[in-house]
């Protein structure tokens, strides 16, 4: 395919900083690690082409490591701009044998300078190593859950040490943890508090599940997002609307008070599992029959809450009539490169609505997208997992982060049961730091 070739774009200040201090590291060939924290959209991508770019010219080669495949097509193209195909392998799991080969022996050789790929490509057999970025390093998939288990931001603190060569770490809603070694002066701390055009964050409304179900709308879209939508449509503006549907496990909740059934031991979101009619906590084992009434409202309004894009999608069609659709999550993206070619034809194509899930929050970067709505954030804020309100947070903010990032301000519904809890109210005002 042909790519454009692209040409360096002018660095703020707060870029030019920042690459300053990676690159010092560089130059003189020293193990340092460094947090880039920056908000969306604030041009994180360049300050790694840049960086790429020094070591290069220091004969030196780099790993890029990003979270999924669905991010890399974006990613990829940005770098095949800059430096051409020859310099670059991509690493991803979709590859074929005969192809993960071919690229594999590419840097082995030396010709391929620039190695891009998912947390396997941290193991790159690169020549000359002279920098390792990893982008969004909050995500979940750096950690390898199949043997052997490893953390690709672990080996490559261990490769960096071992090699005396920078490694930076990008996000515009770090890890908790590696936030906190930031502060404590065990990493550098870089930051980027504006976007790169000058264009703002998003408006972020939260607008109460509740009350729409009083007022009888039982559909998955509020009254604001239907009549937000039909204006994005009206204006030819594309509308992103996002479903979390992480595991298809099902919690339940009571949709009049947003009680949700968790854990006595644990204070974990309850599973649901259907065939025995119980709810179970997948940490200590302990369980418990399905509820029908909520023990806190006494009301009757008990759902189970589970899977749903197709759901949705067809709502929408209902809805929107005159509108086109396209959906990306698990289901329609099995084929080689189905991802790309969603993601292609939302920008080319025009599409005016795109459905998805988390696929849908990573790097993207649409400028005529100036609606995005969260169809439920509860999904995420009920998963059995300890860090779920930090991972609600991450989210909520990646998604936001995809409005208003041309010329056009970006608008941001978020849609739940529980308006009042901390992360959702902070992503509202999309600040890690009060986070």
């Amino acid at each position: 395919k042909v790519v454009q070739k692209t040409t360096n774009l002018e660095l703020t200040e707060e870029q030019q900083d920042a690459f300053e201090k990676v690159n010092a590291s560089l130059q003189i060939g020293e193990y340092d690690e460094f947090l880039l924290f920056g908000i969306t959209g604030s041009g994180k991508t360049e300050i790694y082409i840049r960086l790429i770019e020094e070591a290069l010219k220091l004969g030196k080669s780099s790993i890029m490591l990003v979270p999924e495949i669905s991010l890399t097509p974006q990613t990829v193209d940005r770098f095949l701009g800059r430096f051409g195909e020859e310099k670059i392998a991509v690493l991803h799991s979709k590859l074929s044998l005969g192809e993960r080969y071919d690229q594999w022996k590419k840097i082995e050789r030396g010709d391929a300078k620039i190695i891009i790929g998912a947390r396997s490509a941290i193991f790159a057999p690169a020549k000359d190593l002279g920098l390792i970025i990893i982008d969004e390093e909050h995500d979940d998939s750096y950690k390898s859950e199949t043997n052997p288990r490893y953390n690709a931001k672990e080996i490559a603190s261990y490769i960096g040490n071992n090699k005396n060569i920078p490694v930076l770490l990008g996000s515009a809603t770090p890890d908790m943890s590696t936030y906190y070694k930031a502060q404590k002066g065990e990493i550098q701390f870089l930051e980027l508090t504006k976007r790169a055009n000058n264009s703002s964050l998003p408006d972020v409304e939260i607008i109460d599940l509740r009350k729409e179900l009083a007022t009888g709308n039982k559909t998955m879209i509020s009254t604001k997002l239907h009549s937000l939508i039909e204006e994005n449509l009206e204006n030819k503006k594309q509308t992103i609307l996002f479903l979390n549907r992480r595991g298809f496990s099902t919690f339940i909740m009571c949709r009049d008070c947003g009680y949700t059934a968790k854990c006595k031991n644990c204070d974990i979101t309850l599973t649901y599992h259907l065939k025995e009619n119980k709810l179970k906590c997948h940490y200590c084992g302990y369980e418990t029959n399905a509820l029908t009434v909520c023990p806190e409202c006494k009301s009757k309004n008990i759902r189970y809450f589970g899977t749903g894009t197709q759901r949705l999608e067809e709502q929408i069609r209902e809805m929107f009539p005159q509108a086109s659709v396209i959906r990306m999550d698990i289901d329609t993206v099995t084929k080689k490169n189905s991802h790309e070619d969603i993601l292609n034809k939302f920008k080319n194509d025009g599409i005016d609505i795109l459905i998805g899930t988390q696929m849908v929050v990573k790097g993207h970067h649409f400028p005529n997208v100036t609606l995005v709505g969260v169809i439920a954030a509860d999904s995420s804020l009920n998963i059995d997992d300890y860090r779920a309100h930090e991972r609600t947070f991450q989210i909520l903010t990646q998604v936001a982060g995809r409005a208003g990032r041309g010329k056009d301000k970006g608008k941001v519904i978020i849609q739940t049961y529980n308006p009042d809890s901390f992360c959702i109210q902070y992503s509202q005002k999309q600040d890690y730091k009060l986070f």
